[in-house]
């Protein structure tokens, strides 16, 4: 087949992250198996007009929001030669089913209605959250969706996707043990986007809250993002700049190995389809606390046996407090998520898309 993927950044984007580690990774095992994939995403300041990954075409045009008609007005185009186009819907749509109705796959990670009232808390997050859950379930009602979880898929059928019309495909991981020992002192990590919806800041309270009783714990937080001023000042206000390491954006080996030092991974987000950090974090033997009602790290995370998930920021400082004094407990859990990180693998993922996207191409004139 011929596939291509529309989605509005791409891994090396500021703002990347676990949606486009999902297309990309499963871009690159269809690739291997013979298809023809290409991504087409918004450029970002030092990105290539285009590049090779292994294979797949990665084609970058437009910017935040020119992406997406620039990508509508190639798909009338010249991008009507590919078999199937799958619509990588992060709040806004492209609106592939504007110009073609065969042949299209909406994969839809989560949705975003907290996102778009804590980024945008005027008409622009009321506009955003209408185009989401009313205008977008109309334009490609009928079509296959694709989702990462059971809890997105119920959010999904929440705003009136035809549960029929929905396949999950959890995320795989890449399980590469790091060589470095755990630390020995207490250490915690966050591994996400620095935005406002991550909610990092409460990994910083958790830290105040705990350094007293703690004096030797710190807190590395790895990734990048627009937020990252407001969470410098952050740290000014509760005095914590000597305990927070802000890494940003790090190569693989490096974020292996900050998890694999880690205690104990926090991941204090409004919302997640899956968590991509948590199994990144469960593949190096570090157990995660999260935040239930953020919907996939329910299935992230087995609450009790590989992680705890917990209600709000008491709980979650309650949680660290337990497993960073309690060794037996800590070791358990991080064993129990390595073994289950084994059980996740991007070929897994591909077979579900690759399925799906064969329906989608069987169904074109």
């Amino acid at each position: 087949m011929r596939l291509v993927f529309l989605t509005w950044r791409d891994s090396t984007h500021p703002d990347g992250g676990g949606s486009e580690i999902f297309v990309e990774e499963v871009a690159r095992e269809l690739v291997a198996r013979g298809h023809e994939v290409t991504i087409r995403c918004a450029r970002h300041p030092g990105s290539a007009p285009a590049e090779d990954l292994d294979g797949v075409r990665l084609v970058r045009r437009g910017g935040r929001l020119t992406v997406y008609p620039r990508a509508l007005a190639w798909l009338a185009t010249r991008g009507r030669r590919y078999d199937v186009v799958v619509d990588v819907i992060n709040g806004l749509p492209f609106g592939a089913p504007l110009v073609r109705r065969h042949g299209v796959v909406a994969l839809i990670h989560h949705t975003h209605e907290r996102q778009w009232q804590i980024i945008y808390p005027d008409v622009r997050g009321r506009i955003g959250w209408a185009i989401e859950h009313r205008l977008t379930p109309r334009l490609y009602r009928g079509l296959p969706h694709l989702t990462v979880s059971d809890a997105s898929r119920a959010d999904l059928v929440g705003i009136g996707v035809p549960e029929s019309s929905i396949s999950v495909v959890r995320n795989g991981v890449r399980v590469v043990p790091a060589t470095a020992a755990r630390s020995a002192t207490p250490r915690l990590v966050v591994l996400t986007r620095l935005v406002p919806h991550k909610q990092v800041e409460d990994a910083f309270h958790v830290l105040a809250r705990l350094r007293d009783e703690l004096p030797d714990l710190r807190l590395d937080v790895v990734g990048e993002g627009w937020w990252r001023p407001h969470l410098e000042e952050a740290l000014r206000e509760l005095r914590l700049e000597d305990w927070v390491t802000l890494h940003g954006h790090v190569p693989d080996d490096v974020r292996d190995r900050i998890l694999a030092e880690a205690w104990v991974m926090l991941l204090p987000s409004v919302k997640e389809g899956w968590g991509l950090a948590i199994m990144e974090a469960a593949a190096q033997g570090t157990p995660t606390i999260a935040y239930g009602s953020a919907g996939g790290v329910r299935e992230s995370i087995l609450d009790g046996e590989t992680g705890l998930l917990v209600d709000d920021r008491d709980g979650l400082t309650e949680a660290t407090r337990s497993l960073l004094v309690d060794a037996g407990l800590r070791d358990r859990l991080g064993r129990a998520a390595r073994e289950r990180a084994r059980t996740f693998s991007w070929s897994s993922a591909a077979d579900v898309v690759e399925d799906v996207a064969a329906g989608a191409s069987a169904q074109s004139p």
